[in-house]
């Protein structure tokens, strides 16, 4: 019997190196993903948000996630800004880099030892008045029935982090959750789409873009892709093959999790029907966004340059950062942080129709044309990166008007815009869609207190 158990004993020990060998070696892709988001996702709250490492790895990446996340350790180097995880202790290990600016990137091991220090950069945040009303100072204007109507944890919903509320041009309730302040920036995860679709904006308005535009790539051209027009990515209905699904392994984890170059990795992809016919919600075609407008400058330093110089520092969103991939191409389907406080920045210049104090950033008309309902999303989209609906409520249905329009983003992230009311109302948070959460009823309440 001693024998037995020890021959029994040996083979699982085997086994068990077999396997540690190969989880080293060869990990499933699956692994690599869990690693890379949780690199991610600490990297940029660590360094653009001033959490602490640990914390974020256990409220926001294992908390709500795969139990698989539960095995994953963290080590931040705050010298080379640096964000290191690995599995298990020691499989699949990813890492991501903070650069100034640019905020955080997967990288890979290659890049990692390519690394040097780099020094802390100096910070100035802009000087606004206490005594000044938002958005030029600090004061809110507070409007005592929507403060109490945003304080309503039931309204709220759970693991909400910030709502703030506009109308008129000023901010009239604002609310956080335990452990975040009108300081702190908040991962918009989709609605930073609705940002590039602004970027887009401004530079048809400055003559560099065109929205009929076809032969968008050189890589492109000889095949159906050519025909795809810049507006048929905005309104979702390329036609290029894309998975959206998230909590496995598919296109949209691997580009934003694998990929150092995400608009490339989107650029292989066939076409799967005709451009315009077909409706499909893609990350990766606001991926090919962000590298087509980039491409309209001539010295690439300058379209690094644009967001924070052309659109954040006049709407004054000095937290505002726009993360870049490893290739240096903005994320801009989903990597902006921001507080509150500056998404309501956004959120008003939408409202005043791409005007800020007296000067015109978008072509006349241009949110109206974003908010165009698209043909094959069934009214569902609109034209330029929007939802027309949230949660099943369309616009234009029960209390909403019919110019009532959304940006949406993953895990409960959602802005409502009401031109006709001059009304914003933003709420952040972690709030996954499986809570069954309805931002739409805080919406709802806030606008018949307002009527």
């Amino acid at each position: 019997m001693g024998r037995v158990l020890k021959t029994v004993g040996a083979a699982v020990v085997v086994a068990v190196a077999g396997v540690g060998g190969w989880l080293a070696l060869a990990p499933p892709e699956l692994l690599k993903v869990g690693d890379g988001y949780a690199a991610k996702i600490v990297c940029s709250n660590v360094f653009i948000a001033g959490r602490d490492g640990q914390a974020v790895l256990a409220d926001d990446v294992q908390a709500p996630g795969n139990p698989l996340l539960k095995f994953i350790s963290v080590s931040v180097d705050r010298q080379k800004r640096l964000v290191s995880t690995r599995i298990f202790g020691f499989a699949a290990p990813a890492h991501a880099v903070y650069r100034p600016g640019l905020g955080c990137a997967n990288v890979s091991d290659e890049d990692v030892a390519a690394l040097v220090p780099m020094a802390e950069p100096s910070t100035q945040e802009a000087a606004r008045s206490a005594d000044a009303s938002w958005p030029d100072g600090d004061k809110a204007d507070i409007d005592p029935a929507v403060q109490a109507l945003i304080e309503d944890g039931n309204l709220a919903g759970p693991g909400m982090r910030a709502i703030a509320v506009v109308r008129d041009g000023h901010l009239i309730a604002e609310t956080y959750g335990a452990g975040f302040d009108r300081s702190t920036p908040l991962l918009g995860w989709s609605m930073t789409k609705s940002v590039t679709s602004a970027l887009i904006g401004m530079r048809v308005a400055e003559g560099r873009m065109d929205v009929t535009r076809a032969g968008l790539l050189p890589e492109w051209s000889g095949d159906e892709r050519a025909r795809i027009r810049l507006a048929d990515l905005m309104g979702m209905e390329s036609g290029l093959e894309f998975n959206e699904g998230y909590g496995n392994v598919s296109d949209v984890t691997r580009m934003l999790y694998l990929e150092r170059d995400m608009a490339g990795f989107v650029a292989a992809k066939p076409a799967t029907s005709e451009p315009g016919s077909t409706f499909s919600y893609s990350s990766g075609t606001s991926a090919l966004l962000s590298l087509l407008w980039m491409r309209s400058f001539d010295d690439p330093a300058a379209a690094l340059a644009y967001p924070r110089d052309a659109l954040f520092l006049p709407l004054g969103m000095t937290s505002a950062v726009l993360e870049a991939d490893a290739s240096g191409t903005f994320v801009g389907s989903s990597y902006m942080y921001a507080t509150a406080r500056d998404w309501a920045r956004f959120a008003q210049f939408l409202l005043q129709d791409g005007n800020w104090k007296g000067r015109a950033l978008l072509p006349k008309d241009y949110v109206a044309f974003m908010r165009t309902p698209t043909k094959a999303s069934g009214g569902e989209y609109g034209a330029g990166q929007v939802w027309l609906q949230e949660n099943g409520v369309r616009a234009g249905t029960g209390v909403f008007p019919a110019d009532a329009f959304w940006m949406l983003g993953h895990d409960g992230q959602a802005i409502m815009l009401v031109p006709s009311l001059r009304l914003a109302v933003i709420r952040l948070g972690l709030t996954p869609s499986r809570g069954g959460y309805d931002v739409q009823q805080l919406n709802a309440k806030i606008i018949e207190a307002l009527d």
